[in-house]
C-alpha cells in the first residue's frame, strides 16, 4: 500500500471500481408524495444507530425520488431477496414493460412485495455530500424473515448467499 494517498491519480470510474469491490445488499427505497408512489434501487444505504434506530439512504440528486424526500417525511426501504434481481433492474432503470404491482402498503408507505426485510423510517436529517444527498431517517417499523436470503451486489454483479 502507498504511504500517501497521492502517488497514483484516479478518476471516477476508478473510484467507482475500486468501491464495487465492496459487497453490498440490494435495497429499493421507496416514498409517496401527492399520490405519486416512486422507487429507486439504492445500496447506498446503512445503519447509523442503535439508540434512537436510524439508517442513512444515499440519494443522488438527480434521482426522481430525491426532491420527494424532506425533513418529516417517510421513506420505505426494502432489503431484496436472492429472488428478486429482476426488480433490482426494474428500479435501477432497465423497466420491465409488463411487470405486476410490486408495491404492498404498511402504516401507508410504500414497500417492495415478498422482500427478506420491511423498514420504515421518518426523515430526520439531510446531508448535501458531493452529487448526493444523505437522508437520514429514525425507523419506526420494521419486519424480517429468517427464511430469506438476500440479494447481493459485488463488483457489477448479483450474487446470493449459499443457505446453511
Amino acid at each position: 500500500m502507498p504511504d500517501t494517498p497521492s502517488e497514483r491519480p484516479f478518476d471516477s470510474r476508478d473510484f467507482r471500481n475500486a468501491l464495487g469491490r465492496f459487497a453490498t445488499g440490494v435495497t429499493i427505497v421507496t416514498t409517496e408524495y401527492d399520490g405519486e408512489t416512486r422507487g429507486m434501487t439504492c445500496n447506498g444505504f446503512m445503519s447509523v444507530s442503535l439508540e434512537p434506530p436510524l439508517i442513512v439512504i444515499s440519494v443522488a440528486h438527480t434521482a426522481t425520488i430525491h426532491d420527494m424526500l424532506a425533513e418529516g417525511r417517510y421513506y420505505g426501504v426494502s432489503i431484496l431477496s436472492s429472488a428478486q434481481e429482476h426488480l433490482s433492474n426494474h428500479f435501477a432503470g432497465r423497466p420491465i414493460d409488463d411487470l405486476d404491482d410490486p408495491f404492498i402498503r404498511i402504516n401507508d408507505v410504500p414497500l417492495i412485495k415478498d422482500c427478506a426485510v420491511y423498514l420504515i423510517a421518518k426523515v430526520v436529517d439531510a446531508h448535501p455530500a458531493g452529487d448526493h444527498t444523505l437522508f437520514i431517517g429514525e425507523v419506526e417499523y420494521l419486519q424480517y424473515s429468517d427464511d430469506d436470503t438476500p440479494l447481493l451486489f459485488y463488483a457489477g454483479k448479483y450474487a446470493g448467499l449459499a443457505k446453511e
